[in-house]
């Protein structure tokens, strides 16, 4: 349904037949670390997440999962592997 308080006109997943079912009955504006993100949007109250209702809980257990200016970085270790062991494995398993 689309919601009728803070973003009025937006389809909102938490709006239902008796008005935001959401715990406080609105959204709440974004945080610190939000800024920068592309799903914000300006509501009534102020900057809110269009993803979100609660950005500060997002947050709470690391990074936000619907953020899109953070990078994550992955780090792999190469592992180097013997060549004289790798071909006697590869020669055991052919018997």
């Amino acid at each position: 349904m689309q919601c009728q308080t803070v973003l009025a006109g937006t389809e909102c997943t938490f709006w239902g037949k008796q008005g935001c079912s959401f715990n406080s009955g609105s959204c709440q504006v974004v945080v610190e670390n939000c800024e920068g993100c592309d799903r914000i949007v300006d509501g009534t109250i102020g900057k809110v997440c269009g993803a979100y209702p609660a950005p500060a809980k997002k947050w709470l257990s690391g990074i936000c999962n619907f953020a899109t200016h953070v990078k994550i970085e992955l780090k792999t270790e190469d592992t180097k592997v013997n060549p004289l062991k790798a071909s006697k494995k590869a020669a055991a398993g052919k018997k």
